[in-house]
């Protein structure tokens, strides 16, 4: 473990020099990995695995998804089955399924969890609300997660292009006695850039609430909210796209994310500046408190109890598609299709 000071606060992390990619290998040189699930994390988890020299299977209904592990470069009969045998055969099962469809599957992945299996999580939501879930596994299995922090489609792409994202990790039940050096070698084994430690609870609470707030339900708010004044007040549809989404995504955020906030404030004109420092403060004070609001959802397991009952429900893919649809169709997503396509890589 390195030592590693974040602002002030010194914490224990896992990089690749600590544990460098042969050293996964090694410890689970003696595993069959099998993959349960081929949606969003599945793909690029796997396949990072498998490009990592580990031993991956796949385990998947027939239909779309099945097509697209095939096209994958997944084998039928050889590397990917459907998903009681790849159950059987697998040593340590990842669990990648929603949270939904663990949930209806459960009761058939518990009756393959022979003593000294692995379950692998990357996501603490099943095990964090049992109550709910039903998902209690047996005593005599190790049960840890490894999560990416982002998408499973970034995920792939980074490792593609040798890069990695940070993800974090933790046990929750350790019945062989090597379930810590497992869950971190199956962490560096889907591509993790470096780890860091914390547990099912704070994972899951951490996770939903950035899934409701700055990574996708705030932002896609404060979009729409500067959109619509710009709109109201006469701008165009190409301005307003451009001056709320285009130039973030394609100009700043980039220098975020190599040199922080601090830096891309001290690169940008100085009108822009002071404009930005005068204005973080009264958007932090306005939105603090819906933050908190959304973090006492989730502690209180509201927000636990709506995903599950919602997309537990028969009709929920027609109901969500409809969802989605309703923000495709918005103009400003509508404005951001037409200005994509003029991006000069794309012409």
């Amino acid at each position: 473990m390195a030592k590693i000071n974040f602002g002030g606060v010194v914490e224990d992390i896992v990089t690749r020099e600590e544990f460098p990619l042969e050293k996964a290998r090694q410890v689970l040189a003696d595993q069959t990995i099998a993959v349960i699930g081929y949606g969003v994390q599945g793909p690029g988890q796997a396949l990072n695995m498998k490009d990592n020299g580990l031993n991956v299977i796949v385990g998947q209904r027939k239909g779309k998804t099945y097509d697209k592990a095939v096209a994958d470069g997944w084998v039928p009969g050889v590397t990917l089955f459907e998903i009681e045998e790849a159950l059987e055969k697998g040593t340590i099962i990842c669990y990648l399924l929603s949270d939904a469809a663990q949930i209806e599957l459960w009761p058939t992945v518990k009756k393959y969890l022979t003593a000294g299996k692995s379950l692998y999580f990357s996501h603490g939501f099943g095990i964090t609300y049992k109550e709910k879930t039903g998902i209690v596994p047996p005593a005599d299995v190790d049960v840890f997660l490894a999560a990416p922090k982002g998408s499973g489609t970034s995920l792939r792409r980074l490792f593609v292009a040798g890069k990695g994202l940070n993800s974090s990790f933790a046990v929750y039940q350790d019945a062989t006695g090597k379930a810590r050096e497992k869950c971190i070698a199956m962490a560096i084994g889907v591509g993790s850039g470096y780890l860091f430690e914390t547990d099912f609870y704070k994972e899951v609470t951490s996770d939903l609430t950035g899934e409701r707030g700055t990574l996708m339900g705030a932002i896609q708010g404060i979009f729409a909210a500067q959109y619509e004044v710009l709109r109201e007040n006469g701008h165009s549809p190409s301005e307003a796209f451009n001056e709320t989404v285009e130039e973030l995504t394609q100009s700043l955020m980039p220098l975020v994310a190599e040199n922080g906030m601090d830096w891309m404030y001290a690169n940008c004109s100085t009108t822009a500046q002071r404009g930005a420092l005068d204005w973080w403060k009264p958007f932090r004070d306005a939105t603090k408190p819906v933050f908190a609001q959304l973090y006492n959802s989730v502690k209180t397991q509201a927000e636990a109890e709506r995903s599950i009952t919602l997309n537990s429900q028969p009709d929920y893919r027609v109901k969500l598609d409809a969802e989605l649809k309703e923000m495709a169709d918005m103009e400003m997503w509508r404005a951001g299709a037409a200005v994509r396509s003029l991006r000069p890589e794309n012409n």
